[in-house]
């Protein structure tokens, strides 16, 4: 898709970086948006050049594709073995790890802290592992 990003793109930026809502314009009541680091993704993501849209774009595909693996692991939590196949009792702590770390990568290619939703917080793309507040 070419263009700027759609509202639904950035809804998930936002998103995987552990921002919380926009929200409505409208309603005035707008006085969290303006903190330094939610100001600079909002910035980065109305100016991205042509080839960084790709990239983005090329990021919101894999996390999105990442993040639908969390649930679906989920489906095989009842079974420890069958007929040869045994669960990997650390599948579901190793995707959450994979996704964070991916969230962080989009993080970096930004150059944005990781937002609030983030247990530990900042740092641009910062190292460490981490888990999303549910």
């Amino acid at each position: 898709m070419a263009g700027p990003l759609v509202e639904a793109e950035k809804t998930d930026t936002r998103r995987y970086l552990g921002y919380p809502v926009y929200g409505d314009e409208r309603s005035g009541n707008a006085g969290w948006r303006y903190f330094q680091s939610y100001g600079a993704l909002e910035y980065r993501m109305l100016n991205l050049t042509e080839s960084e849209l790709v990239v983005l774009r090329s990021y919101l595909v894999t996390l999105a594709g990442l993040e639908q693996a969390i649930p679906a692991a989920g489906a095989s939590l009842d079974t420890a073995g069958a007929m040869g196949w045994t669960r990997n009792p650390a599948e579901l702590e190793e995707r959450g790890v994979l996704f964070d770390g991916w969230c962080r990568r989009l993080a970096g290619f930004l150059g944005v802290p990781v937002g609030p939703a983030f247990v530990g917080g900042g740092g641009v793309g910062g190292g460490g592992q981490v888990s999303l507040v549910v």
